[in-house]
């Protein structure tokens, strides 16, 4: 039987072991898929360091990655709508018969391997100008902050808009706030680093959330509107209490980022007046994904900036630590098996 490499998550012990498997047979209405690149999420840290854990994993081992690209390799029964050599992207999860969303690399295997499987209808198909290391991301890093800013927050053009936290979400947040033509788009991070990188990336302005002066910064920046749209990836008490401090009339604040904490309005008097709003958002649906790849196929949505470096398989514990201390402040690292 054949083998391959894979990164292996014990659960119990939170611990991430580089294994020699089997490699896959495709089931029924299952395609393999040759994997190329695979992002490392700071879900993947999340996971192995507990603070995440599976729901729906049957057994307590999984292979991780949830940021897949590659190209078709074999096929399974009843497939017809594939060929081997395609190039593909695959989709973050998929839902059950009863609709639960299961997620790859979280409740089943995904693509820290040198193959993976996928149901036939959680890939999608990308173009050759699209290389693998930027196409892996677009599921999660990309179709996440899209989603909250095309879905969730409804960003109209000509909004002012922050983004609090320029991380892996945030700095594309900046991306395609732009693209949808919000502004002033406003970047609240403590790095000087991220906000420097936010620059590059589109932001109008870059701000420190410690200033004493940030308030006002943003009425100046806004007219003194306040902001229409807050958005929150960085998952921090402090960024809301912040962020609902200059939010104008009507203004969302769409937290992104979780923290797992109670979300406190200081006065609702205002927030009421205001006619203000604070949503939730999780994730993106299958349409976001083939949304992005068609905008990054067709040249309006560069991802190269996003590829901070690329290790081999064999160095994913490496990649993991340098996520977790934000080693050179990467917005992703990508495995190439």
């Amino acid at each position: 039987m054949a083998q391959m490499l894979a990164g292996r998550l014990h659960v119990p012990q939170r611990e991430l072991w580089l294994e020699t498997v089997p490699v896959p047979e495709p089931e029924h209405g299952q395609v393999r898929v040759r994997v190329a690149a695979a992002g490392v999420c700071l879900s993947d840290v999340h996971l192995i360091d507990g603070t995440l854990t599976p729901v729906y994993l049957a057994g307590d081992v999984v292979t991780l990655g949830h940021e897949v690209a590659g190209t078709v390799d074999a096929l399974g029964p009843g497939v017809t709508g594939w060929q081997p050599g395609q190039r593909v992207l695959l989709q973050a999860g998929e839902r059950d018969r009863r609709g639960t969303v299961l997620t790859r690399g979280v409740d089943y295997d995904g693509g820290w391997a040198e193959y993976a499987l996928a149901r036939e209808d959680t890939l999608v198909p990308i173009p050759d100008a699209l290389e693998f290391e930027q196409a892996c991301i677009i599921p999660d890093a990309v179709s996440t902050p899209w989603a909250a800013v095309t879905d969730t927050a409804r960003t109209r053009p000509g909004e002012a808009v922050g983004v609090w936290g320029v991380g892996g979400l945030g700095a594309h947040a900046v991306q395609l706030l732009r693209l949808v033509g919000a502004a002033p788009v406003i970047a609240v991070d403590p790095l000087p680093a991220a906000r420097d990188r936010a620059l590059v990336l589109g932001a109008d302005v870059a701000l420190d959330p410690k200033d004493d002066g940030f308030r006002d910064a943003v009425l100046e920046l806004t007219d003194a509107r306040g902001l229409d749209v807050a958005f929150d990836f960085a998952g921090v008490t402090p960024v809301r209490e912040q962020a609902l401090t200059v939010l104008g009339r009507r203004g969302r604040l769409v937290l992104a980022g979780i923290a797992n904490q109670p979300v406190t309005i200081a006065s609702d008097s205002r927030f009421n007046y205001l006619g203000q709003a604070v949503l939730g958002h999780y994730g993106s649906a299958a349409e976001h994904v083939t949304q992005l790849v068609s905008l990054a196929g067709q040249g309006r949505l560069d991802l190269a900036a996003s590829v901070s470096d690329v290790l081999p398989l064999g160095d994913a514990t490496e990649a993991v630590r340098r996520v977790q201390d934000k080693d050179g402040n990467p917005i992703r690292l990508i495995l190439r098996p």
